[in-house]
C-alpha cells in the first residue's frame, strides 16, 4: 500500500513541477545509502532492510539517518518522494 500511495502522490505532483535533473547525484549518496533508499521506496521497514542487506538494525538506522540528512528530508516519506521525483526510483 505505502509504495503505491507514494507513487500516486509523486505522479500527481510531477505535472505541477518544472523538470529536474534525473537522479540524486548532487546529494552524493554512497552505494549503500542508495540501496537503502531504494528499499525504503519499496516500503520496507528498517528491520526488513536489515534482513534484505544482511546488516545490523543499528547500521540500517544509521544509513537511513544519513540518507535523510543528505537529502535534507524531514522523514522517510519525504525522502522517498524526492527519490521518485528525481527519477532515482522509477514511477512504474
Amino acid at each position: 500500500m505505502f509504495p503505491e500511495a507514494i507513487r500516486a502522490l509523486a505522479l500527481a505532483h510531477v505535472g505541477t513541477q518544472p523538470p529536474r535533473p534525473t537522479g540524486l547525484d548532487e546529494y552524493q549518496l554512497t552505494d549503500r545509502e542508495q540501496e537503502v533508499l531504494r528499499l525504503m521506496a519499496r516500503g520496507l521497514s528498517n528491520l526488513e532492510i536489515a534482513g534484505e542487506l544482511i546488516l545490523g538494525l543499528q547500521t540500517v538506522k544509521t544509513h537511513v539517518a544519513n540518507v535523510l540528512a543528505k537529502l535534507n528530508a524531514r522523514d522517510r516519506t519525504q525522502a522517498v518522494i524526492r527519490a521518485y521525483e528525481s527519477g532515482f526510483v522509477p514511477l512504474h
